[in-house]
């Protein structure tokens, strides 16, 4: 079958409406337009013949169900399907509170897109004749109900992950996950900082996936544009609609006339709305105010190593380190640094320039 269809992604919308919004002075995201930021990038999508849009997660400012219940209510009313996954944000606590949803309540809200079958935290949906969405919950609690910092899959969803994929072997299978499953940034995986951000049991779905010729991943949690290969299998990561540089994805999948399959991957940004025509600037400033705690703490833990004393002097020099990583495609030079930390961050840098925009060959 030949197949060619378009359809878009924005990931970590962190809706927040306006009474739910918290004040915190050191918090990274920009939360207040969240709203204004996703109405901009839906009228865009109005005017393109898009087929479906994914949100991989983090879909609310912290699982409030007045903003669950907005963002509900605003993606049923879009003529094309949405498919959604939980994220951290989304589901904070295991059990509902005054405050939040539980984790088995996310679906109730989302039954629209893609959870028809409500007391499940993961499903699959034909989105189109030969094409299958397959998404998962990776949101993991401990024995308190508390919500681990690093994602995993139970035995029960790669289970039903195996048995889904065997009867969809002619079909062209999305994934879609809220933490990452192949390394965004170097050695990610065994940095305190970065490993976070990943799938705990990530090797694990990748042999699965591979196993079944499965090639396409969609993420997001990271807050950073990348796109992220491991032996054939794409990981397309999107970066957050609340953080610099409030990206969000157009994608076309084409068969050509000799059968080959591609994936041609444009971003677009928010740089601006009615009440914030800067807010590019604002928002990378926003990043570089806070930056100062996290550097140290990266330039302090394992690789690096370094004294609190070294530290100190070498953060101010790194203000818009994160700003760039979340951009995508970054060239990063610190040509003060002493030579091994100036070689750690130089390996930051992308090496082929498709965080943003390129046509990967899936054939």
């Amino acid at each position: 079958m030949a197949l060619n269809f378009r359809f878009a992604v924005a990931s970590d919308l962190h809706i927040a409406v306006p009474h739910t919004i918290a004040e915190q002075a050191h918090r990274f995201h920009l939360v207040e337009v969240s709203i204004p930021a996703l109405e901009l990038v839906l009228e865009h999508l109005s005017k393109l013949d898009i087929d479906f849009l994914l949100l991989p997660g983090d879909l609310t400012q912290d699982g409030e169900p007045e903003n669950h219940t907005w963002l509900s209510k605003r993606l049923a009313a879009l003529p094309y399907p949405v498919y959604v996954v939980p994220g951290n944000h989304d589901v904070p606590i295991k059990f509902a509170n005054d405050y939040s949803i539980g984790l088995a309540d996310f679906p109730s809200y989302y039954h629209h897109c893609g959870y028809d079958y409500q007391q499940q935290l993961y499903y699959t949906q034909q989105v189109l004749p030969g094409v299958r969405i397959i998404g998962l919950n990776s949101n993991q609690f401990n024995n308190s109900g508390k919500q681990e910092y690093i994602g995993g899959l139970d035995t029960e969803q790669l289970d039903w992950l195996q048995q889904v994929l065997t009867t969809a072997e002619e079909e062209l299978v999305l994934v879609m996950i809220h933490h990452n499953v192949i390394e965004h940034l170097p050695d990610q995986y065994n940095n305190p900082l970065g490993r976070r951000y990943m799938l705990e049991n990530r090797s694990v779905l990748l042999d699965i996936l591979q196993s079944y010729g499965v090639k396409l991943i969609f993420t997001g949690h990271l807050h950073v544009q990348d796109i992220a290969e491991y032996e054939g299998i794409y990981e397309i990561t999107t970066g957050s609609l609340v953080s610099y540089p409030h990206p969000y994805r157009i994608i076309d999948f084409t068969t050509n006339a000799d059968g080959k399959q591609s994936l041609k991957i444009e971003s677009h940004r928010v740089n601006s709305l009615p009440n914030l025509p800067n807010l590019s600037d604002i928002s990378r400033d926003w990043i570089g105010d806070r930056s100062f705690h996290f550097m140290s703490k990266l330039l302090t833990n394992h690789p690096l190593n370094l004294s609190p004393e070294v530290a100190k002097k070498l953060a101010p020099s790194l203000r818009y380190f994160w700003a760039d990583i979340a951009a995508g495609d970054a060239v990063l030079d610190f040509p003060n640094f002493p030579p091994d930390v100036r070689q750690y961050f130089q390996g930051f840098s992308a090496t082929n320039n498709i965080d943003n925009n390129a046509i990967l060959m899936l054939q």
